[in-house]
């Protein structure tokens, strides 16, 4: 069941404010609404997740018929159906790396670093967050147009009259499913980056075996990096969720508002996985 009134709250009234009062007439009024706006989507979102996460852990078995397909279903959509593409981008990300790499490492003598930099460059970062952008443009706009439309057309007021907690049915599928899709996608995004280096470093006949290649990613791998990978790939779709979702419902009112909406979605989760990135480099500079 849900709590009467929950689409209210959905709505972000302190901004839309914000947005009808007239043009600042100094730079000074202009960074001080920017701020005040910034600082009332960080209420928004912040609260908008927490809200989230207290329905997946109070109502983890609640209509399980109905709520476990739909996160089955966001799963596949974030993950399996875009499998092939992440596999094209593997094989150019491994083309990327090591194509500008090796020449380097040959002129300087230095190629038995070729898996360190692997590692460093794809497992810890680019390859994390080259897939979250991907999930983001793909899966994350359409939470926004979705949810937008089912807002503007009165589809979540419709749920509540009927006893259906919007956030249980609308979005915890997609919470999830985002997550585990992000994960999975980016381990499949490094393993293919990974052999497809290789395979690009042998087409340039650099003199180096399978065996010592693989000894140096193993190498230069360690626990932490497991751990941090699958935290930071699990926050990278929590965070896009959460965005993508708070602005479907919480901002368009109206179908024409449902495309601005996706683009403030789009431009915070960029903003917001590129700040949780910084936070994972300093774990790794202090480790």
């Amino acid at each position: 069941m849900v709590q009467k009134g929950n689409s209210s709250a959905f709505g972000s009234s302190g901004v839309r404010f914000l947005l009808r009062l007239p043009s600042p007439q100094t730079f000074s009024h202009y960074v001080g609404r920017k701020l005040f706006h910034f600082l009332l989507t960080i209420q928004g979102q912040g609260a908008f997740a927490l809200i989230t996460l207290g329905v997946i852990l109070t109502k983890f078995r609640t209509a399980r018929q109905v709520v476990w397909p739909l996160v089955f279903h966001e799963t596949a959509r974030a993950g399996l159906r875009l499998l092939p593409m992440f596999l094209f981008m593997a094989a150019a990300l491994g083309l990327l790396v090591i194509g500008q790499s090796v020449s380097w490492l040959t002129r300087v003598g230095a190629i038995n670093y070729l898996g360190t930099i692997m590692v460093i460059v794809v497992v810890r970062e680019l390859g994390p967050l080259l897939a979250a952008l991907l999930v983001l443009a793909r899966i994350g706009t359409a939470n926004v147009v979705e949810l937008g439309t089912a807002r503007a057309t009165g589809e979540v007021e419709a749920l509540e009259a009927l006893g259906i907690d919007p956030v249980h049915y609308l979005v915890v599928p997609r919470v999830v499913g985002l997550a585990l899709g992000v994960f999975s996608l980016t381990v499949y995004l490094i393993l293919g980056a990974l052999l497809s280096g290789y395979l690009w470093a042998f087409v340039q006949d650099v003199p180096l075996r399978p065996g010592d290649y693989f000894r140096q990613l193993t190498g230069a791998l360690s626990g932490l990096d497991f751990a941090l990978l699958a935290l930071k790939t699990l926050s990278y779709g929590f965070i896009i969720s959460i965005v993508t979702c708070y602005h479907g419902l919480a901002q368009p009112l109206r179908l024409e508002e449902v495309s601005s909406a996706t683009v403030r979605a789009v431009a915070q989760s960029i903003i917001a996985c590129v700040c949780f990135d910084a936070l994972f480099i300093v774990i790794y500079l202090s480790a």
